[in-house]
């Protein structure tokens, strides 16, 4: 495998190497990659900038085209990324397979938009030349592209929050070029997608700035991804920390440009008294399953269960304690994630007011985290919130209400989560009625009796959620709606026809859908 990144269509060795890690097998795993610097950065954003007028205004077809070709190059791949990505993350087969066909999918989805044109917003006000007291302008309005795009490939989906993940489809589909800072835990990874990605650039005819991948361990390539003046936007997926201290460079610019960082959720899962009678043992045992997919890293994982204390609530506790104790330990996407899952279960464990009741089965092997349930009253943690932050692993918290009221009180005092999930049957909707209005200011995606993990990629689907879930609720990073973070709105007010862009010009050259003097045509 060449280790060299790829900026605009180059390819790039600076003689500074680091090495990908295998985390099943605990030990470092070749080739060598070459470390990109903050030279590489400005030759990435440069070439970005010189490519945006160009890329921006192509046409929705050909944007179309080439997400389609992106796709098409990555399953032209094969076998060879699945194995890489097998080895940089310590996934199974079967995850990571899926995982690179919601890669492809989300792709051939926002071609999809770019061809049903709602993204383009146009709006046309007619000229009322006569209007009195005063005549109205001809006033028409379309969206652009805001700019050239950091994306910051996560370490919990090596192929669909990635290189070629939801951020950069998203952003290029609305004509943004994409600058992709690689997750120094899938370097080999990365850099297949990111051939795939210029060899469809080179397909196309398009601008070789459109796309570019740096690379490297060191937090200072990405602060200088954020802090170049040619960035407009910038994806994230990741730890708090880590989207905050993104948030806190691009805030400081001389021009602040926004962060849409997905960061830090426990999707709290509320257990009603029918279902509870009637199936705590099921549900116990499908909360473990959810709980364990994936040594539980998911960013919908979850980590928080409440109930009403009782022996229903008992039943559900004993049913998951059983199916944990059968749960093999999986191994993490790295030794820092395992540590630290390690350290959130053992502060977890050390807590006074908390139960430890049940341990998934011993590891066997280095970096496997080992599931971890425990239990907790309400009033434990309306005194302490900590006890509700991410544990990122297949761990999470029982609380024991005593009553409806006190879950009431609870939910108010929880930090923004991206889900929040019913269960119930008949005769709990009276009770969890009143709680909605409290879960919709809470959470980005309420649903009722499955389970928060497995997030799809639709046109309906809301990833995102109020702070620390995201560091910007009014946005999702899954689905057809995250087009919108990298898009901006423009009016032209009585310009000429020949100087109109095609989406709102007279005729409609693109066929795009509009409103006209408040009607939709």
């Amino acid at each position: 495998m060449d280790g060299r990144f790829l900026i605009a269509g180059e390819r790039i060795a600076t003689g500074e190497t680091f090495e990908a890690y295998d985390p099943a097998a605990g030990a470092s795993a070749g080739p060598a990659f070459e470390v990109s610097g903050a030279a590489h950065v400005d030759q990435a954003c440069t070439a970005a900038a010189a490519a945006f007028d160009v890329f921006r205004e192509t046409s929705p077809e050909a944007r179309a085209a080439f997400l389609e070709a992106i796709a098409a190059e990555i399953e032209t791949l094969g076998d060879a990324l699945v194995e890489r990505a097998m080895l940089e993350s310590g996934l199974p087969q079967a995850r990571l397979t899926g995982e690179r066909g919601r890669t492809t999918g989300q792709l051939r989805l926002f071609a999809s938009v770019l061809r049903a044109g709602r993204w383009a917003g146009v709006v046309i006000d007619s000229a009322l030349p006569e209007r009195q007291p005063l005549p109205r302008s001809d006033l028409r309005q379309r969206k652009i592209a805001v700019g050239p795009v950091a994306v910051f490939g996560a370490s919990n989906f090596p192929l669909a929050f990635s290189v070629a993940g939801g951020d950069t489809a998203s952003a290029l589909a609305a004509g943004c070029p994409v600058v992709v800072k690689a997750h120094p835990a899938h370097p080999g990874t990365s850099l297949l997608v990111a051939q795939a990605i210029d060899a469809a650039v080179a397909k196309c005819g398009l601008p070789r700035g459109v796309f570019s991948l740096v690379q490297g361990p060191a937090n200072d390539l990405g602060a200088a991804l954020v802090q170049h003046p040619a960035i407009k936007a910038v994806g994230f997926t990741g730890s708090r920390a880590g989207g905050l201290a993104l948030v806190r460079l691009a805030q400081a610019r001389p021009e602040p440009i926004p962060v849409y960082a997905e960061m830090s959720s426990v999707n709290p899962v509320l257990l009603f008294p029918a279902a509870l009678a009637a199936r705590a043992e099921a549900l116990g045992a499908a909360f473990v399953g959810s709980l364990t997919m994936g040594s539980g890293q998911f960013c919908t994982n979850p980590g928080l269960v409440i109930g009403i204390d009782g022996p229903d609530l008992d039943r559900f506790v004993a049913a998951a304690a059983e199916a944990m104790g059968g749960a093999q330990p999986q191994v993490m996407l790295t030794a820092g994630i395992h540590s630290a899952y390690a350290n959130g279960v053992e502060t977890l464990a050390g807590h006074d007011e908390v139960t430890l009741a049940a341990r998934g089965a011993e590891p066997a092997g280095c970096n496997r985290g080992q599931a971890a349930l425990f239990t907790a009253t309400a009033q434990a943690l309306i005194a302490n919130p900590a006890l509700a932050h991410e544990v990122f692993g297949a761990s999470s918290v029982v609380i024991r209400a005593r009553d409806w009221d006190e879950v009431s009180q609870l939910l108010e005092g929880l930090e923004g989560q991206l889900t929040a999930t019913l269960h119930l049957d008949d005769g709990d909707a009276a009770l969890a009625r009143p709680l909605l209005p409290i879960l919709e200011r809470k959470a980005g995606r309420i649903l009722a009796n499955g389970w928060p993990t497995g997030v799809e990629v639709s046109h309906a689907m809301v990833h995102g959620g109020p702070y620390p879930a995201t560091s910007d609720p009014r946005s999702t990073s899954v689905g057809s709606a995250a087009i919108e973070r990298y898009l901006r709105p423009v009016c032209y007010q009585d310009l000429p026809q020949e100087l109109l862009p095609d989406a709102i010009r007279d005729g409609n050259p693109q066929g795009l859908p509009r409103l006209v003097d408040g009607v939709a045509e």
